[in-house]
């Protein structure tokens, strides 16, 4: 990788469990130093470009948290800082302390598709258009929902079968599959598979800076990236896919 880090841009992130034990996740300054320096080591790397905090901690000062932050970024550890699955008003306070700090904050980073509209209900979207920040969304296709994989049942080989913990079978049967198969006759109309329209989707939305897309497969990918052919939407496929994903 270090013939090519110059042209790569490597994010990495800490908020969740990384270890047993005390300091072992949420936002302390100790957990975030020490859980990036861990990264570093396993990539073999003496920084990354950006990294983010990955969740809201209720019991670490914000002060603590950002002040953290700063430290990576003056420590060349991070050139840059993100803010994951944060709502809108801990991400403009979060904002206003790195601005005063002089941290290079530039992206937030949260789940958002056609079915999840919690960065629409909890003012994280209008924060970022306010700050003026990036918004990177992940499971930009509902963990495999917005696809095509379930319409005929669910493959032994799917994470529902082999994971368990954040897809469930009743989400894709029932009133759900109907509401996902009139999705995709929305997409049939548009000339795109449901995946292609869900990532456009999301595309189209000029806050939106980028999707993560979680490809298992070489030839997801390049399906993926078709995409980006259609982005235009009417108002009244818009209004549809409101009425159906809501």
């Amino acid at each position: 990788m270090s013939s090519y880090r110059d042209e790569m841009i490597i994010s990495t992130k800490a908020g969740y469990t990384m270890w047993p034990g005390p300091y072992g996740d949420f936002g302390s300054r100790k957990y975030l130093i020490a859980s990036l320096d861990q990264s570093l080591k396993r990539m073999g790397i003496d920084y990354v470009d950006i990294f983010y905090h990955h969740r809201m901690d209720p019991d670490t000062p914000l002060e603590e948290t950002m002040g953290a932050l700063e430290h990576i970024v003056r420590s060349g550890k991070a050139l840059y800082v993100g803010l994951s699955n944060y709502d809108g008003p801990t991400l403009t306070r979060a904002a206003d302390i790195l601005n005063d700090r002089n941290v290079p904050f530039v992206l937030a980073q949260n789940c958002y598709n056609v079915l999840n509209r919690t960065v629409e209900e909890n003012g994280l979207k209008d924060a970022v258009k306010k700050v003026k920040k990036g918004l990177i969304c992940y499971s930009p296709l509902a963990q495999g929902m917005l696809t095509d994989r379930y319409f005929n049942g669910i493959p032994s080989d799917s994470r529902i079968k082999t994971d368990g913990r954040f897809l469930h079978e009743e989400q894709v049967t029932g009133k759900n599959l109907e509401r996902l198969k009139a999705l995709n006759e929305i997409a049939k109309e548009r000339g795109q598979t449901l995946a292609e329209m869900a990532l456009a989707w999301l595309l189209q939305d000029e806050i939106v800076t980028s999707v993560i897309v979680g490809a298992s497969k070489p030839e997801q990918i390049k399906t993926n990236l078709k995409a980006v052919r259609n982005i235009i939407f009417s108002s009244e496929e818009l209004k549809k896919i409101d009425e159906l994903s809501r």
